[in-house]
């Protein structure tokens, strides 16, 4: 199978600096190379075009960079919908979450899919219920068709792109209030990190697979590394203490490599300013590579 990196920097959505930088981040973690030596073929697709903060201003308190977002948007779903529909695999490096507007809009085009959001936000705010205007916590809610008609339908499209019954969050531990009532309201899964403790992971794990993969034609991963704990991912721009441990993610992560149903993954919010020798960034690279089959032990 070929892999197809897609790089989309962008910052506007988390209206804070230096997350634009993450795909050069986790480019120089050595993503590429680590990719062929499991035998995949490999092509960097090089980056999304995104309008840099200078050019941009803020119409919409509550819609903070629409006009720069939703171009952005539509460019990255043309460019993942050439990939899924080539039959390659693509790899989307974030880049502020904004940017799976397009990512997964883009892999559910003629398809139906599953979708896992393994985040410690849900990201599913609206314009009457975000406390910051930031579309970075907004896109999943989009995405399930609640929110701002600009960025629920990019184009003319009648439906939302996916079935709020076939999401499952993952890691959740910072809801706001009215992201709460959206979440009940539209019937998606949340596993938070609390269900996470009590169940364990792969019993939670088991559980949102089983939802989010019935009667579809595949599956999309994506990761936010804020879902991790910041002792071990401390270069992203909202930490949540209490996350996922190093080998919880690495789990989650080959667990959807067994499914074999993943038709593309999204890696995001790697804040290059804020990290420690490039230290989120090398853990991206090696989730990406969990999620496509490397094992510790592949041996009977």
């Amino acid at each position: 199978m070929q892999i197809d990196i897609i790089g989309v920097p962008i910052d506007l959505g988390a209206d804070r600096r230096g997350v634009d930088m993450g795909p050069s981040a986790i480019r120089y973690a050595h993503l590429q190379q680590e990719l062929e030596k499991l035998g995949y073929t490999v092509e960097d697709k090089g980056n999304v075009e995104v309008a840099i903060a200078e050019m941009c201003t803020i119409t919409d308190p509550k819609l903070k960079y629409l006009d720069c977002i939703v171009p952005m948007s539509r460019r990255v779903a043309g460019a993942v919908a050439t990939s899924v529909q080539g039959g390659h695999l693509p790899i989307v490096l974030g880049g502020d979450h904004s940017l799976s507007l397009g990512s997964i809009r883009g892999a559910a085009k003629h398809r139906k899919i599953g979708v896992l959001w393994v985040d410690a936000h849900a990201d599913f705010n609206t314009p009457e219920t975000t406390p910051s205007g930031n579309i970075h916590g907004m896109p999943l809610a989009a995405l399930c068709g609640l929110g701002d008609p600009r960025l629920v339908q990019l184009w003319e499209e009648p439906e939302p792109v996916v079935d709020p019954g076939r999401v499952a969050i993952l890691g959740a531990r910072d809801l706001d209030e009215g992201e709460k009532r959206n979440l009940l309201q539209a019937g998606v899964m949340v596993m938070s990190i609390e269900q996470i403790d009590r169940l364990g992971l792969v019993t939670s794990m088991e559980k949102a697979i089983e939802r989010v993969t019935r009667d579809v034609d595949g599956l999309y991963l994506s990761f936010d590394m804020d879902v991790m704990d910041p002792r071990h991912a401390p270069g992203v721009g909202t930490p949540v203490t209490g996350g996922l441990t190093y080998r919880e993610a690495h789990l989650l992560c080959e667990l959807v490599a067994e499914t074999g149903k993943l038709v593309g993954m999204d890696v995001v919010e790697v804040n290059s300013i804020l990290d420690i020798q490039n230290q989120t960034a090398l853990l991206a690279v090696e989730f990406i590579l969990s999620a496509l089959g490397k094992r510790v032990w592949n041996g009977n």
